[in-house]
């Protein structure tokens, strides 16, 4: 049973990396509200404790400087659902259990021990800096690096166009945590 799982797995993985490229919208500067659909892969490798791994699907709505993103296992059952607002975050798990403060990175780290760049998130997806970062563009004069407060964030692109949307993440810290996205579909949101 296990095996087949893992295969199963492993499978709905690997078609994740064959899905078709994201469609390119208006330019990046100019988009204010959107979602995406995607997967992702989470690795925490904290000193003095085996690396934990998680992955799977996440739908991410940015309206209005508020968000919501619901992540799902790779085979879509769900799993957890974070909203924020400017006044309030709230996390609900696929348990029934809820958490809410003021600011999402520390609810994020009451959560789940680490604490994650929920808040720069929205302006990272689009390449753009967070607060002070430093963002280094491809040879196209697309975001392809971007450096801020001991985190990194490297861009790929399926589509060759100045003004595509990244369809690959991976954000970083310190060899610490890492955090791999597959953008499979970029919208803009009215």
């Amino acid at each position: 049973m296990r095996l087949r799982f893992s295969l199963l797995l492993t499978v709905s993985l690997l078609a994740g990396c064959a899905s078709a490229p994201p469609a390119t919208l208006q330019h990046r500067d100019n988009i204010r509200d959107f979602s995406l659909e995607g997967r992702f892969a989470l690795r925490v490798a904290m000193p003095d404790q085996a690396p934990q791994s998680s992955g799977g699907r996440l739908s991410w709505t940015h309206r209005n400087r508020s968000d919501r993103v619901l992540l799902s296992s790779p085979l879509g059952y769900g799993l957890a659902e974070i909203e924020t607002t400017p006044e309030l975050s709230r996390l609900r798990t696929a348990e029934g259990k809820q958490s809410e403060s003021t600011d999402p990175d520390t609810l994020i780290e009451e959560v789940t021990g680490q604490r994650l760049p929920v808040t720069r998130m929205p302006a990272w997806l689009l390449g753009r800096s967070g607060g002070k970062a430093q963002i280094f563009n491809d040879p196209i004069g697309r975001p392809g690096k971007l450096l801020e407060d001991g985190w990194q964030v490297d861009y790929t692109y399926d589509d060759e166009a100045p003004a595509a949307l990244p369809s690959r993440l991976n954000i970083s810290r310190d060899g610490e945590i890492e955090l791999k996205l597959r953008i499979e579909e970029w919208k803009e949101t009215p």
